[in-house]
């Protein structure tokens, strides 16, 4: 069954393997390791602890989904859409979600280490402790998020948008920030900066320091 949504088309109520694929269908713990969901409609689906590695998510809708500790690591989730799902500990690695949509999802303590999230929007999204290390957001919307006890070494923020974003705690030793916009950023001591950077002259608002050593 096809369904129109605007201009797109997204699959929805059919059967892959023994799953039934729909919206908010129960797929806990299910073994979906490299299937095919391309354009398909996941909304509100339970998806806890599932196997989704490696699998095909393109332009899919996994918006208000719950993927608590789901393991999504190397999906093709390009053009995806997952605002406001739980990703709370899941294993994003490798992941590419260029240009995804990921506005007011959960990532707290999430592995999005090596993931592609050029162009992708995380407007207001919840990345705290989770692992950026080497990850590509260049020109990534980040607005508001909360990245607060982040461990992001060597990741790509070029021409991306951290406006009042809060970076309390986070590690963001080796990262690129050519042209990245951090107006409103906040931070405390414990921030650890790329070699040279200043953050002041950058226009980050300091806070006194309630966060660990990242």
């Amino acid at each position: 069954m096809v369904v129109e949504v605007g201009e797109s088309s997204l699959r929805q109520e059919f059967w892959c393997g023994e799953h039934w694929i729909a919206p908010e269908t129960d797929l806990a713990d299910a073994d979906l390791v490299g299937v095919h969901l391309a354009t398909t409609n996941l909304y509100g689906a339970n998806l806890t602890g599932a196997d989704l590695s490696s699998a095909n998510l393109v332009t899919s809708d996994l918006s208000s989904a719950d993927l608590f500790r789901a393991d999504l690591s190397a999906i093709n989730g390009v053009a995806a859409c997952f605002v406001c799902a739980d990703l709370h500990g899941a294993d994003l690695g490798l992941a590419n979600l260029m240009g995804a949509k990921l506005d007011g999802a959960c990532f707290v303590g999430a592995d999005l280490g090596g993931a592609n999230l050029a162009g992708a929007s995380l407007q207001g999204a919840n990345l705290t402790e989770a692992s950026l290390n080497g990850a590509n957001l260049f020109r990534a919307n980040l607005e508001g998020a909360n990245l607060r006890q982040v461990q992001s070494i060597g990741a790509n923020y070029s021409e991306a948008n951290l406006r009042s974003v809060d970076l309390s705690g986070a590690n963001l030793y080796g990262v690129c920030l050519f042209v990245t916009d951090l107006t409103g950023v906040v931070a405390d001591q414990v921030t650890l900066w790329p070699d040279g950077f200043d953050p002041e002259a950058a226009g980050v608002i300091f806070k006194a320091s309630d966060s660990p050593p990242a």
